[in-house]
């Protein structure tokens, strides 16, 4: 009995000095007193074994004893195995900041940290910019005008965004520009997502371009020059990276440029002569500068001893000579301004090198220290703002839709999608506006901003599914009425720009994250690098006490014992615990992962991307988490966050369920699932019971509904109408409706309408005489019923419409009559 006391004893004392990540001494004192008292108490067996446990924990970890024989050794074994990191990959992983990803990282988040980033709100210029310039912007839009019919926005709309500085939002105000918060740029884009064309021409001069790059590196003279012309508009910006051979793998360019001297009116000028291909860049075919990112070659070593010096960018205007610029691609679903760039043999001075000779060779880091903010904002900005509009325009549509004399709403087979598209448009507008949060408090994340890109134009590509399903008819006929089928079209467009998800999910988010927010995985590299064995010994062995912390943390917390403590209270707080308990278990797969795969991991991209999807969901958890804890409530906002935390939390328990089935050391992989899930997976899918209440409530006139909504285009005032508000209005209404639909469907079962009132309009006018209902209710009826059956309807087109060559129509109903050309043909 002493001897399985002294056991249980030894395990808990361990447990506890793992989780507190207390190091060897502390382990030392459990183990020798213990030992002793086995002796003491003739319990020897075990005090000797407890005492030679002792004994190895003291050799193996007290620094004073391990640096001289252990620490070595390892050092030259991690120096043989740890993977090379390329100059661009260290760039990349030194480019942007570290913040609650690190904290998720580490297997024991502080919340305070996340708390600690305050919610100052946006200011009144950008709110009253928000509800006037943004509203009229999104309502000189029609989606069909502009994709079918003139492929280009309105000149009157581009006149406007112009003159009210939508082009210059991140530009400070010294500039010209609105020098808006990166909170009020999100929104902003969100309400703009209205129309897809609109956001992406207003988003990509305040994402990754010549503003953004001329604030952070461009000379005085640059700013000076170029930043008021892009803030109004003079200027229309466009930036070209990718090519035919650079997409995914930017840094492989093929495009050049190469120092040299050519005499200009008579005088020697020292420049550059470029050489580039460029394709699929946005705005290029409108653009009057054009940034350039290029490889700089100095072959005569005008400029210093070195030949190749690296990626660089420079800024050139569009009417430079060599340059062929103006064509258009046609993007998936959506016509906004993108095409290809070409050059041969360009002159230009040095001195449009952006921060110029300074510069030279500092592109990558420069590309991918403003991509970290950029990649945060434009995209799953624009894909929130998708997601809420179409979570607008389906619960309208599918209460007001009617089938079986109820309003599909009512079908659970509408109201599973409907409430996932409420979860993923609640999980979104959290994520982006919190992160944004973040951004204003001088964060970069350049990890988040992996996590953002992916996961959000992932949700958006689901939920933009769900809307094509619950809408029906109404959505796959295009047409003017048609506000949802050519957006749903166009999402390929984000799914695959900015880091194709693909290459995001697999490479990018666990492989920048597992040495960039690791606690010491970059320490240790740089000992290596540095050769400093003593900076080693502490990278590692702390690396090692992480390991022991986060494998008990994990543990214990999987039977619920020593529940973390959260600075949130009510239903949160078990969200938040948990999250605690995945992210122990997370490091603990993640440094797991790295030590059995060493460099193989970079090729077993599978693995890395469920590692990727357990830090995504875990990090999109605690953003919904932290706009709960600050944010005003309403009624049925707590049934979402349930929905949304499980759906997240769900998702997160799947991925390491597939880490473990799919580690190549099966052993490694069981004792995982065993520490890690101890008792097996805690979460499931939500609720039907929330489903359907979530479903009720965006589907009618709610508090829920409006908050999800808020700061959308939801008025009726503009040049186009507006369905997100025809269909507000109908909701406002839906209650008196529907009890007079009851009444009339009612007297109708049973025979006291004529059968031939098969229409609402019939049964309101045989209602009506019926005294049934009085004239008030039958005129409230007629327009009600007027307004529902023209969201109803769907847009018909002359027979000859669709046919861009009208000598190539065929008549089905009569002689088919070949085309002039054709005839001539034949006869020759």
């Amino acid at each position: 009995m002493l001897t399985l006391l002294l056991i249980v004893l030894a395990i808990g004392g361990l447990l506890v000095v793992m989780r507190r990540e207390a190091g060897a001494p502390a382990a030392l004192v459990v183990l020798g007193v213990l030992g002793l008292v086995g002796l003491l108490l003739d319990a020897e067996v075990i005090g000797v074994l407890l005492l030679i446990g002792a004994a190895a924990v003291a050799v193996a970890g007290l620094p004073a004893l391990r640096r001289k024989w252990l620490t070595p050794r390892l050092f030259a074994t991690f120096k043989k195995v740890a993977p090379k990191v390329s100059a661009t990959e260290r760039t990349a992983l030194e480019a942007g900041s570290v913040s609650w990803d690190g904290e998720l990282f580490s297997g024991k988040p502080q919340w305070e940290k996340l708390l600690a980033f305050k919610d100052e709100g946006l200011r009144d210029d950008e709110k009253a910019f928000l509800a006037n310039q943004c509203a009229k912007a999104a309502g000189m839009c029609n989606a069909w005008d502009i994709a079918q019919e003139r492929a280009d926005l309105p000149q009157q709309l581009w006149d406007y965004l112009k003159k009210e500085g939508f082009f210059g939002m991140i530009i400070p105000k010294e500039y010209g520009g609105l020098g808006f918060s990166a909170k009020a740029q999100s929104m902003v884009l969100q309400k703009l997502s209205a129309n897809e064309t609109l956001m992406v021409t207003v988003g990509v001069p305040n994402s990754l371009g010549p503003g953004e790059l001329l604030l952070k590196y461009g000379t005085q003279a640059q700013k000076d020059h170029y930043l008021p012309r892009l803030s109004d508009g003079r200027e229309i910006p466009c930036f070209g990276l990718t090519g035919p051979r650079a997409g995914s793998d930017a840094t492989s360019l093929p495009d050049t440029g190469v120092v040299c001297k050519q005499t200009i009116n008579g005088e020697e000028v020292l420049g550059l002569r470029l050489n580039f291909e460029k394709r699929w860049i946005t705005l290029a075919p409108i653009a009057t500068v054009v940034g350039l990112a290029f490889r700089l070659f100095d072959p005569e070593k005008l400029l210093g001893d070195e030949e190749d010096r690296g990626i660089t960018l420079a800024l050139i205007p569009r009417d430079t000579d060599g340059m062929e610029i103006g064509r258009r691609h046609h993007p998936i679903g959506s016509p906004f301004m993108n095409g290809p760039i070409i050059g041969k043999d360009v002159f230009v001075p040095l001195d449009t090198i952006i921060g110029g000779p300074d510069m030279i060779g500092q592109g990558w880091r420069m590309l991918v220290e403003c991509l970290s903010i950029g990649r945060c904002i434009t995209l799953p900005s624009g894909a929130t703002g998708t997601a809420r509009y179409a979570l607008g325009w389906s619960g309208g549509f599918t209460r007001v839709r009617r089938q079986f004399n109820v309003p599909v709403a009512e079908m659970e087979g509408v109201q599973e999608p409907l409430a996932r598209m409420a979860a993923l448009a609640y999980i979104s507008q959290a994520t982006v506006y919190q992160t944004a949060n973040m951004i204003d408090h001088g964060e970069k994340p350049a990890v988040p901003s992996a996590i953002l890109k992916s996961q959000l134009t992932e949700f958006q590509r689901v939920l933009l599914s769900d809307a094509m399903d619950v809408h029906g008819g109404k959505a796959v006929t295009l047409g003017p009425r048609n506000y949802l089928g050519i957006g749903y079209s166009a999402n390929p467009v984000a799914i695959t720009v900015e880091g194709a998800n693909i290459m995001t999910r697999n490479l990018m988010i666990f492989g920048q994250g597992a040495i960039r927010c690791h606690p010491y995985v970059l320490e240790e590299l740089a000992a290596k690098d540095t050769n400093d064995m003593k900076a080693f010994d502490k990278a590692f062995f702390g690396h090692a006490g992480l390991i022991f912390g986060n494998a008990a943390r994990a543990f214990t917390l999987g039977f619920g014992i020593g529940k973390s403590s959260v600075p949130f209270d009510g239903p949160a707080t078990i969200y938040a615990q948990d999250i605690a308990r995945l992210s122990a278990g997370f490091g603990l797969c993640a440094d797991a992962a790295m030590a059995s795969l060493g460099s193989a991991l970079k090729k077993r991209e599978m693995i890395s991307a469920r590692l990727g999807d357990v830090l995504s969901n875990l990090y999109l958890t605690s953003m919904v988490l932290k706009q709960w804890q600050a944010g005003s409530k309403v009624e049925g906002e707590e049934a979402l966050l349930h929905y949304s935390c499980r759906f997240l939390l769900q998702r997160a328990e799947q991925a390491f369920v597939e880490i473990f089935d799919n580690l190549p050391n099966r052993a490694l992989g069981k004792t995982l699932n065993a520490v890690v899930m101890p008792t097996g997976r805690r979460w499931n899918k939500p609720h039907d019971d929330l489903a359907r209440d979530i479903a009720k409530r965006v589907s009618t006139h709610s508090a829920l509904r409006t908050k999800l909504l808020e700061n959308t285009w939801d008025t009726d005032d503009g040049e186009q109408r507006n369905p997100l508000a025809r269909y507000n209005a109908l909701l406002v209404d839906y209650d008196r409706a529907e009890a007079i639909y009851r009444t009339l469907n009612k007297a109708y079962a049973k025979g006291e309408l004529p059968q031939t009132a098969l229409h609402p309009e019939a049964r309101v006018e045989a209602g009506l005489e019926k005294g049934l209902i009085n004239e008030e209710d039958a005129d409230f009826m007629r327009t009600f019923e007027a307004e529902v059956l023209e969201m109803l309807t769907v847009d018909d087109f002359a027979y000859d419409a669709f046919a861009k060559n009208k000598s190539t129509l065929i008549d089905h109903n009569g002689k088919t009559t070949p085309a002039p050309q054709q005839e001539e043909e034949n006869v020759k």
